[in-house]
């Protein structure tokens, strides 16, 4: 059975709705256990409060925040897939159709660079990144809106042959730069090397990775654990109100690349705004976060 533009027009909507719906499990479990270890009182009143948004989103079948941001995706496309679609007008024709009849409506984030003026729609909009999966026969997307509060605070340096401390170096300094300006506590994605268009890349896709998962290298496993740990002591704490947690999680990933060595730096608000869905051969729609 292949897959319709249909299937991607629908897809594209709900992920979007979704993601502005409900906080991902790993996030609030984080939370959860951040509450247990944090020592400043204020900052576990405010854990405690984005748990409680968190639930009443989800009870009231309401958005979390109000900026929802612009809508970005990420398409895995498995080279069993029997495709019968044009992904590109399907996932735009999803997201005029989003627009017009979501509830409570989107507010004009999609912003013109060059004259200012803001609506829903414009030039490469949605956002839409591709890939393959050798062997697979389903399409997979991912919903992760990028708004202002995480998305300002991005960073990307490029260094020559860097030791490990000066990327760590420059990952706590980006950290320190965007102090509490990103409503923390966040989830902080790090991509290392490659080229400068695929570096950002690699920082992006670690911030979809579930809080949590280890990192099957052991050298960028105990980077994540030194870097979550020196974050934390700068003392920032959920949205400014100081105290132990200021990152639930910090992935790091990286690329062979040439001698100039590009770092980015990426961050996730607490909400941690993602939806997946997979889209099979037989038709079926298998949703996840």
């Amino acid at each position: 059975m292949p897959i319709t533009d249909d299937m991607i027009i629908e897809a594209t909507g709900e992920l979007y709705s979704r993601s502005l719906r409900k906080v991902p499990e790993d996030a609030k479990a984080a939370l959860a256990a951040a509450m247990e270890t944090e020592s400043n009182e204020t900052a576990r009143q405010t854990l405690k409060l984005q748990l409680k948004s968190a639930e009443m989103s989800e009870n009231k079948d309401t958005f979390v925040c109000s900026d929802s941001g612009v809508p970005v995706y990420f398409v895995k496309v498995g080279s069993k897939a029997e495709l019968a679609c044009d992904f590109k007008a399907s996932i735009r024709k999803g997201y005029e159709v989003l627009v017009e009849t979501i509830e409570p409506p989107l507010l004009k984030h999609v912003t013109n660079p060059i004259t200012l003026e803001r609506g829903y729609h414009g030039k490469d909009m949605p956002i839409v990144s591709y890939d393959f999966e050798s062997g697979a026969d389903y399409v997979e997307m991912v919903c992760s809106p990028k708004a202002l509060g995480s998305g300002r605070w991005a960073a990307l340096e490029l260094f020559t042959f860097p030791t490990l401390e000066q990327i760590e170096t420059y990952i706590l300094d980006v950290a320190i730069k965007a102090g509490a300006q990103h409503c923390p506590p966040v989830l902080m994605g790090v991509g290392i090397g490659g080229t400068f268009d695929h570096c950002a890349g690699l920082a992006k896709k670690q911030t979809l990775r579930p809080i949590g998962e280890k990192n099957p290298d052991p050298v960028l496993a105990e980077m994540e654990a030194r870097l979550t740990k020196a974050i934390n002591g700068l003392g920032f704490g959920p949205m400014g109100t100081g105290g132990d947690t200021t990152v639930l999680g910090v992935h790091v990933d990286f690329s062979s690349g040439h001698g100039f060595t590009p770092v980015a730096v990426c961050f996730n608000c607490w909400i941690n705004r993602r939806a997946r869905v997979r889209i099979w051969g037989d038709g079926r729609m298998e949703w996840s976060e």
